[in-house]
């Protein structure tokens, strides 16, 4: 502790603030740098909640004494608290949904609640209830859902119920069978309200399932269908990749109705029988006049000539019905008039006699297995005029776009990339501090001058008789004798600070008019560093011995 105030003490002020605030920024950097690696590591746990339901997550999590930050709407919190958080929140009800459904009618009591106020109540009630139902959904983030109800006015005939529910998804949109069963459920749940009264609107803005949409079950949704089957079976055989299908349909667009009507006559059957049967006879009375005696039984006309004829006639009619066969077909639109599949199949890899990769196209047989398969999956027709063209060949490799994405070696050690970058930038940190600042701070100051080392003789060089004396070096000690200036040696000029390097100081008491307190003193100004450390010399000194 000693040797750094001495230290401290030989710097000047220049030095002083350069050492502090070099020592300040080191050690800020460091506790910065401790606090970064020693922070967690924070993912999301929920994100666009509103304020009241974010309130509830933050107090929960204060309670809890779990580390946690607030970045705009969404709250962070330690990657690996993050899922069991999310299960206790959830047993606590947290987030808990803003729309409230049933349990508004628990506030309402029988006194001083009139019937407006329970209708509206209930109507809240009830579009909370749909909005909770829609929220259930994992693709749902948020919904809302606004009845408009004609109430119980009697004078109102004309007025239908509508509704229209207004959903925020994670994918920021949703399908029209999605909004078309969105439509059925608050269509169900409101007496007297249809689907077609209900309109749904995505996060987008934009309104989902609109009437002028195609409907449903088209030819593209079934030749959709079909594709996905001809898939199925083709990559479970040739690998995912190596089959193409496409599948055309075409589809009845107009109402068609045909009346057939067949006779066969061949087949009969008597269904009545009518017999007539007729007699006739005829007399005649032949010769004389006719006169009044002729009339008269005993006349004259008795005894003449006469004749007779007598005649019958039988007649049958039978009556058939032939066998008749009436048909009438109607053809409605969407009615399938024929299929058409082109499959398209990837060869496979062979090695050649000089062990080089060649192309191999697939045999018939198994072209002709494949075909029978594509066949029974699309419900081929040849009555119909379906057709079905299968090939193979070779496919086009497609050289992927950009840079392929690999895991680096650090992912693949599982080492966390950011954490070894803090510990190594810590690293560095501490030994620039330790080397530069740390180490000038402790190090040993240079070796004390305790004894001037005796400077080179002054020319002329001196006698045989004083070189035979041993040229005693500055002690630090004051003699106890008279003070002799002869005895001093001649201190050299030569250092670094001197003015003039070629100079040397006079030998004390050779005729100098100078006073030699005088000549002392400016040698002590001129080497300061070198009188300190003789001081402190005799007062470390004086301390040992005491």
């Amino acid at each position: 502790m000693q040797q750094i105030v001495n230290i401290w003490s030989a710097m000047d002020i220049q030095r002083r603030v350069i050492v502090v605030v070099a020592t300040l920024a080191m050690f800020g950097a460091v506790l910065s740098l401790t606090r970064m690696a020693s922070a967690p590591s924070l993912t999301l746990l929920y994100s666009g909640l509103e304020n009241g339901a974010a309130g509830d997550v933050v107090t929960a999590l204060e309670q809890r004494g779990v580390a946690y930050d607030v970045r705009g709407g969404s709250i962070f919190v330690e990657a690996a608290r993050r899922d069991e958080l999310r299960m206790t929140l959830a047993s606590e009800g947290l987030p808990a949904n803003s729309s409230k459904g049933y349990e508004l009618l628990d506030n309402l009591s029988g006194f001083g609640t009139t019937s407006q106020m329970f209708d509206a109540a209930y109507w809240r009630a009830k579009e909370g209830e749909l909005a909770r139902t829609i929220v259930s959904h994992p693709a749902v983030t948020s919904a809302r859902v606004h009845i408009a109800n004609i109430g119980t006015n009697p004078f109102q005939r004309n007025t239908r119920p509508s509704a229209s529910v207004s959903v925020t998804t994670t994918g920021g949109g949703i399908s029209a069978k999605h909004a078309r069963a969105l439509k059925f459920l608050v269509a169900a749940a409101v007496t007297g309200l249809t689907p077609e009264e209900v309109s749904v609107i995505d996060g987008s803005g934009n309104l989902v399932g609109a009437a002028e949409e195609a409907p449903e079950n088209t030819s593209e949704d079934r030749a959709d269908a079909m594709r996905q089957r001809v898939q199925r079976l083709l990559e479970a055989r040739v690998g995912p990749g190596n089959a193409v299908v496409e599948i055309s349909v075409d589809t009845v667009t107009q109402t068609e109705s045909i009346r057939q009507r067949e006779i066969d006559p061949q087949s009969r059957v008597a269904i009545s029988t009518d017999t007539e049967e007729r007699s006739n006879s005829a007399s005649d009375q032949g010769g004389g006049d006719v006169t009044v005696a002729s009339n008269l039984p005993d006349g004259d006309a008795a005894g003449g000539d006469s004749s007779s004829s007598q005649t019958s006639e039988t007649r049958e009619r039978v009556n058939y019905e032939v066998s008749a066969t009436e048909r009438e077909i109607t053809n409605v639109p969407g009615a399938i008039k024929r299929v058409t599949v082109a499959v398209l199949v990837n060869g496979t890899t062979g090695v050649d006699d000089t062990g080089a990769q060649v192309y191999q196209p697939r045999s018939d047989e198994e072209l002709s297995a494949l075909r029978e398969l594509v066949s029974s999956a699309v419900g081929f027709d040849e009555a119909r005029g379906d057709v079905i063209t299968l090939k193979t060949m070779q496919f086009e490799t497609i050289a992927p776009a950009g840079t392929v994405s690999e895991p680096s070696m650090f992912a693949s050690l599982g080492l966390d990339v950011m954490s070894i970058i803090q510990a190594v930038v810590l690293g560095i940190v501490a030994i620039v501090l330790g080397l530069f600042v740390v180490r000038p701070l402790l190090s040993k100051p240079p070796a004390a001058a305790g004894q001037l080392s005796a400077p080179e003789p002054a020319i002329p060089a001196p006698s045989s008789a004083e070189s035979a004396d041993a040229v005693q070096a500055l002690t630090g000690e004051i003699a106890e004798d008279n003070f002799d200036g002869a005895d001093i040696p001649v201190i050299s000029g030569g250092g670094a600070d001197s003015a003039n390097a070629g100079e040397v100081l006079p030998a004390l008491g050779t005729g100098d008019p100078v006073d030699p307190v005088e000549r002392l003193r400016g040698l002590i100004g001129e080497r300061q560093e070198e009188t300190v450390e003789i001081l402190r010399s005799w007062l470390e000194g004086e301390e040992e011995n005491a």
